[in-house]
């Protein structure tokens, strides 16, 4: 028997990381985190003691720390950033350093510690606004925030890299939806089920908006694929990966349609405000089904059933004042802005 492929998660202990750490211990890798744990540990207490888990509490600008971490690395599955725009939006400085000014050293140091396979975590937002019917991968990139921005940037600069031989795959993902051991609920589908759920009331600002969602089953099912497609399918390529492409207002309907089933007391109400969030996109996801076969298999509603589920069973203490589950609330919370 060989000796297990070791895999870097960077941002392991994230929204995503809180899924697809325990998959990958489980499909028998040696898994290394590296995270600075703003969100607290807790979301690794029912896998630990775990001989094959290795956490490294690190600040990804750190690129000596960096350097030591990818050494022997299989892969590396690049996570870490400041994710969503009002987060992003906080201190553009700080977003920019972490976002992109540190990329271009790790990837040197993925380069020189000859890393097989660097999977990039995307956004399907660079595409910003299109009115397109269906936005392929070959759309202009129209990026309008800065955060979106970063990571059309970081696409350019894997690029580059690969110009000298320096593998990767990037993935360019809808807005993941569902439970995680390490809960947002700054996500569109999750922040509409916990207001229908908590307060019998959802408030969708504008409704017109197309955004593309992805349970987060699916994206981190994805993420172990990657690890196991053949250079000749995957390297130097960029995927589309998503499911529903909905407008807002057609999410809150099936979020209230769920959430309906597991409440008799009150009626859930859908209440519009205006709003300035202008991006809207719908992504086709045929090159990753054509390519590498890849399906997501949940839904919207999958994603609101789970987080019913949580819900009644107390697995999310309070949703609406806690700074657990809001990116832009713990960063205030702990100084970071």
């Amino acid at each position: 028997m060989g000796a297990k492929k070791t895999i870097l998660v960077t941002g392991g202990a994230g929204y995503v990381g809180g899924i697809l750490i325990p998959k990958l211990l489980n499909a028998d890798y040696a898994v290394r985190v590296f995270d600075r744990y703003i969100y607290g540990k807790q979301v690794f207490d029912g896998i630990r003691p775990n001989e094959s888990l290795t956490e490294i509490e690190g600040d990804i600008r750190d690129l000596d720390l960096v350097g030591d971490a990818v050494k022997g690395c299989d892969a590396v599955i690049h996570l870490a950033c400041i994710s969503n725009d009002p987060s992003a939006d906080l201190d553009p400085a700080l977003t920019k350093s972490i976002n992109l000014d540190c990329f271009p050293g790790m990837v040197k140091a993925c380069k020189s510690a000859k890393v097989p396979r660097f999977i990039f975590a995307s956004s399907s937002s660079v595409y910003g606004i299109s009115d397109a019917p269906q936005v392929r991968e070959d759309h202009d990139r129209i990026p309008v925030t800065d955060y979106n921005r970063y990571k059309a940037s970081c696409e350019d600069i894997l690029a580059d890299e690969a110009k000298d031989g320096f593998g990767y795959v990037s993935i360019r993902p809808a807005t993941v939806c569902g439970y995680s051991p390490r809960l947002r609920l700054d996500l569109s589908v999750n922040v509409l089920t916990t207001h229908a759920v908590v307060n019998n009331k959802i408030t969708v600002f504008g409704g017109t908006q197309y955004r593309p969602n992805l349970h987060i089953q699916d994206m981190t099912d994805l993420y172990l694929q990657l690890l196991e497609e053949p250079d000749e399918r995957v390297a130097d390529k960029i995927f589309n990966a998503g499911y529903q492409n909905m407008q807002m207002m057609d999410i809150a309907k099936r979020v209230k349609s769920v959430v309906g089933q597991h409440k008799s007391d009150n009626e859930i109400e859908i209440i519009t405000t205006p709003t300035d969030d202008i991006r809207s996109y719908r992504i086709n996801c045929d090159k990753i089904e054509q390519e590498l076969g890849f399906v997501p298999k949940h839904s919207i509603e999958n994603a609101v059933e789970e987080l019913c589920a949580a819900f009644s069973s107390g697995m999310i203490p309070d949703p609406m004042t806690s700074s657990a589950y809001v990116n832009i609330k713990r960063m205030q919370e702990i100084g970071m802005v």
